[in-house]
């Protein structure tokens, strides 16, 4: 018989985030993280999302590169970390955002980063789906860690 646990993560907004995203399964609270935009409350130094709208990232990619390149070089030491885009690629393919840069410049730095920090990236589609993405992955990460910490079997879903 495999022992279940009961997790339930405190997931935390850091506090320099604009326009934080709604969460509806899990508590959330305001801290000032080290890196990226979410995290897990006593996870804070293993897991990170860095959250980005779509202009907001052209803009990442344009003006404010290199604070940009210095916030994912900071996630590269976290055992889960994900730069998650709030929106979806034809938005950049069809090039509805704001910034005067090409999609294949936006799309070809997002491949270059993915790979140069080693930090997967995920299209959420929209605010409903990044938030059901954090609370999905906080939970089974913080599920993960607490087995192995605690000696409760692997196995299982």
């Amino acid at each position: 018989m495999t022992a279940k646990t009961n997790i339930t993560p405190i997931l935390i907004i850091d506090t320099r985030e604009q326009n934080p995203l709604n969460f509806v399964h899990y508590k959330a609270i305001r801290a000032t993280l080290y890196a990226g935009d979410y995290s897990i409350q006593g996870l804070e130094t293993m897991f990170s999302i860095e959250r980005k709208s779509i202009d907001d990232l052209c803009g990442s990619l344009t003006s404010d590169r290199a604070r940009f390149e210095r916030e994912l070089h900071r996630l590269r030491g976290y055992q889960f970390k994900r730069l998650l885009i709030e929106g979806t690629q034809i938005e950049v393919e069809q090039h509805r955002y704001r910034s005067r840069a090409t999609p294949q410049s936006i799309l070809g730095s997002l491949a270059t980063f993915e790979i140069r920090f080693d930090t997967p990236i995920v299209w959420a589609g929209d605010r409903e789906h990044a938030a059901v993405l954090i609370e999905r992955w906080a939970y089974y990460f913080a599920r993960e860690i607490a087995k192995l910490y605690n000696g409760l079997p692997g196995g299982g879903s």
